[in-house]
């Protein structure tokens, strides 16, 4: 195993969007719309969230660099009556590009949201038959010589 070397190149523009989403309850959304989340703001603490992982991606992925990010910007948005998605964009002028950031701060984000949800999302058994995160990917790679 060996981290990639990058050293023989310059720094550039580097930037990603990545997005995803959450299936939750209609109940359960409706809590989030009225601020009714025992555990605060959701979309206030998932953008956070959102944004120190980006900072920590290296931490968390073995084998990825870390890198001077130069932004980060964490949305939430609810698509519908049992949906929200996330998108993050990560820039920086590093050697290697910020995909893995953009993804790590959608799933973050998403796994914070599930988190402050939590409660009202469990069946009579503690079990989560209808929540689910799906459709984590990169919309958009950017390297600018």
């Amino acid at each position: 195993m060996t981290m990639v070397d990058v050293s023989g190149k310059r720094d550039v523009l580097r930037a990603a969007v990545a997005k995803g989403r959450i299936q939750l309850k209609p109940a359960t959304i409706h809590l989030i719309k009225e601020q009714k989340i025992a555990k605060g703001d959701v979309f206030s603490l998932s953008r956070v969230a959102g944004i120190l992982s980006a900072k920590k991606t290296s931490d968390i992925i073995p084998l990825c660099h870390p890198l001077p990010l130069s932004a980060v910007d964490v949305s939430l948005r609810i698509v519908d009556e049992s949906h929200i998605e996330v998108n993050a964009e990560v820039k920086a002028l590093a050697k290697t590009g910020v995909e893995m950031e953009a993804l790590v701060a959608v799933s973050t984000a998403l796994l914070t949201i599930w988190d402050m949800t939590k409660q009202y999302e469990k069946d009579p058994e503690g079990q989560y038959p209808t929540t689910l995160i799906d459709g984590i990917q990169v919309t958009r790679k950017v390297k600018r010589e």
